[in-house]
């Protein structure tokens, strides 16, 4: 503290009250021990890096760029060689940017700064400033910066992570074996299983930062499809679960929770079932009060509106599995080049959040007589999986008409795809029975 000029304000009774950082413009920064609140004397905006008046351009091989005042002069202390430090996250390129050519004296830059989200997205920001091969991170692990190493008694081991550090990387790209075996340590298992084996053998199961595209044409049942899967979820797991189902009525969806709990349709008038009795199904089914989320929205939607619900349910209400149903119609019923445009705007969005926010994502499209995806063939070039739905809609026999192929013709988890089952929906029961072969099928109706 005495080499950087650092000084500490006492009270009367010489307790220690405040701590005040001197930057090369004369600016000050002032940082109150009791409460680490913050106030600044002078231009601190244009003072550029703290410590940097204390080391000539090029002086030695190496500069360290810390996060924090306290943690340059931790570092100093440790290493003995120019350190300095930026305000703060939120300011650590624009302070840089002002010392950059002094910065660029140096034949090696270390960059130090704290191991949390803003001091990694702040030392991504200062990275870009320079030659990447002339960058090293000093990737801190079990604290958080410089200044706890040193008031743990661990400079030694601090000294060691510095001398350890190796080139900076962004986030994207990873080299090391130790990034490797990070990457593979979890063990290989199935994802949740889906409500019918053959399927889940075919794809291993859903799977977090995982899309799963159900494919249909109108009136096959692809929304009753995706009720079968929402219900296991509820039933067979704790995890909080989002739908956003934009051709069904909100009370519609309900009903048909409570129908799958129930074993009967709830949504057709008959004497024994109340209200009452419905309502409790649901509580059954979702066990647990505000754990389930359903979009309140019937119709179509504009994709940043459609996008900003998703985040939010995952971020906000940490639902790991969303479903939805209709998402043509999160581009606002707009026809031709400009519906094709919104939604592969949509899906390609939708992809890149299910991958960075790690969640599931069920969702289902319509598709046309060539089978391709209504209004972007980008909707099936997005999704991880592709499931498709078919039925004989005008077959006389109910069993027939009732009974509806699986098939799978996209798998990025393991190239598997083909058939993938049969089902038979008995509207009785409101539920699916899987029927491997015909006979099996007989059994089931």
């Amino acid at each position: 503290m005495q080499f950087y000029g650092t000084k500490t304000k006492v009270d009367g009774d010489g307790k220690p009250i405040e701590i005040i950082f001197p930057y090369p413009n004369n600016a000050n920064k002032i940082r109150k021990i009791a409460d680490k609140e913050f106030r600044t004397e002078g231009d601190t905006a244009k003072a550029g890096l703290f410590g940097r008046d204390k080391f000539s351009a090029g002086s030695s091989k190496f500069v360290t760029i810390c996060e924090g005042e306290l943690d340059a002069q931790s570092l100093y202390q440790t290493l003995h060689s120019p350190v300095v430090s930026v305000r703060s996250s939120t300011t650590a390129a624009s302070d840089v940017a002002l010392d950059r050519s002094w910065v660029d004296s140096f034949e090696r830059i270390y960059l130090c700064f704290d191991n949390d989200r803003a001091g990694k997205e702040a030392l991504s920001l200062v990275a870009r400033l320079f030659d990447y091969n002339r960058v090293f991170q000093v990737k801190l692990s079990k604290r958080k910066d410089p200044n706890e190493y040193i008031q743990a008694g661990e400079a030694a081991e601090l000294k060691h992570i510095w001398w350890n550090s190796k080139n900076y990387l962004p986030d994207t790209i990873v080299s090391s074996f130790e990034e490797f075996e990070e990457i593979l340590s979890t063990d290989l298992q199935y994802g949740f299983p889906y409500p019918w084996q053959t399927l889940t053998d075919m794809t291993y199961g859903i799977r977090t930062s995982e899309s799963v595209l159900i494919t249909a044409m109108e009136g096959v049942g692809k929304t009753e499809f995706m009720h079968a899967i929402e219900y296991k979820f509820l039933k067979e797991t704790d995890e909080n679960v989002a739908s956003i189902f934009l051709e069904e009525p909100k009370r519609r969806h309900l009903q048909s929770i409570a129908s799958l709990e129930l074993g009967r349709p709830a949504h057709i008038p008959a004497p024994d079932l109340s209200q009452t009795d419905i309502m409790a199904a649901v509580r059954k089914a979702i066990q647990t009060d505000s754990r389930y989320h359903l979009y309140n929205h019937f119709g179509s939607v504009d994709p940043d509106t459609l996008l900003d619900a998703i985040r939010f349910l995952r971020t906000a209400r940490g639902c790991r599995r969303i479903l939805c149903d209709g998402i043509t119609l999160g581009v606002s019923g707009l026809q031709g080049e400009d519906e094709r445009k919104a939604l592969d705007y949509l899906t390609n969005r939708l992809e890149m959040m299910v991958k960075e926010l790690d969640f599931s994502f069920i969702f289902s499209s319509h598709v046309n007589d060539n089978y391709q995806t209504r209004g972007s063939r980008n909707t099936s070039k997005v999704a991880d999986i592709r499931i498709d739905l078919t039925r004989d809609l005008t077959n006389a026999d109910n069993t027939i008409r009732n009974t509806t192929d699986i098939s799978v013709s996209k798998n990025r988890f393991c190239g598997r795809t083909g058939p993938a089952g049969r089902l038979l929906f008995n509207p009785n029961t409101y539920s699916y029975v899987e029927a491997a072969n015909d006979n099996q099928r007989e059994m089931a109706a």
